[in-house]
């Protein structure tokens, strides 16, 4: 059965730990046009707070998955289609790798057949994403083809996503990430700020995801991603 990400190309990633511009609700931004959307963050993360998105977003007919920070804020509810579960490839610390993924097993009832893992590979050093799993972000592009092949063909990950988490990605990295996998599906996310920016990277990664935007600027910049990932 083919997995529903590989017909995206936007998702919306709503992070619980932060604000919604003035007069914007999780309605209108489910509204945009986007193909799904992706509930977490890094820091702040709660069960509370992850519920509250969670059952706001609920109401509107969109895909729903959530991308839990650690084991502590699963959350168990019917309108969740899922769950992505990242496991850092170039993180520094083996915790980020298997161990977190090994105490969720331990302590809970995973959920396996709505669960998924994506491998992700962080690029931007200053990302609170890079410090926690102090992740190695001095890579070239040969570094990033590689372990996108390592995370397709050694490992079995149908998500390989490219992290730049803050700031925009090098093109050419990403191009590079995307010769790497033929047959998994690569995210992308970090810095698209409008058209141009989610259409150069929507070029070569399969699915873009775009989430400070909608808090920071809100409705009109969102569906400009949207188009532009649509387009490319």
């Amino acid at each position: 059965m083919t997995a529903p990400w590989t017909d995206w190309n936007h998702i919306l990633k709503l992070d619980p730990d932060k604000e919604l511009p003035e007069g914007v609700t999780f309605g209108d931004l489910c509204a945009t046009g986007t193909d799904a959307i992706e509930i977490g963050g890094t820091m702040g993360m709660t069960e509370e707070n992850m519920t509250a998105v969670i059952e706001a977003c609920a109401e509107h007919d969109i895909p729903l998955y959530q991308e839990p920070a650690n084991p502590s804020v699963v959350v168990q509810n019917d309108a969740l289609e899922g769950y992505f579960i990242p496991t850092v490839f170039n993180a520094g610390s083996p915790f980020w790798i298997t161990e977190a993924h090994k105490e969720w097993v331990r302590i809970d009832t995973v959920d396996w057949e709505r669960t998924t893992t994506e491998a992700y590979i962080v690029m931007n050093p200053e990302a609170d994403v890079a410090t926690l799993t102090e992740a190695d972000c001095d890579l070239g592009a040969d570094d990033v083809e590689a372990y996108a092949k390592v995370a397709e063909r050694m490992f079995g990950q149908e998500i390989v996503y490219l992290e730049y988490s803050g700031m925009l990605g090098d093109e050419q990295i990403v191009r590079a990430a995307s010769e790497g996998v033929e047959e998994s599906t690569l995210f992308y996310g970090g810095g698209i700020h409008d058209y141009d920016s989610a259409y150069g990277m929507a070029q070569y990664a399969d699915v873009i995801v775009v989430g400070d935007l909608a808090h920071d600027e809100g409705v009109d910049a969102l569906r400009e991603t949207v188009e532009a990932a649509n387009d490319a």
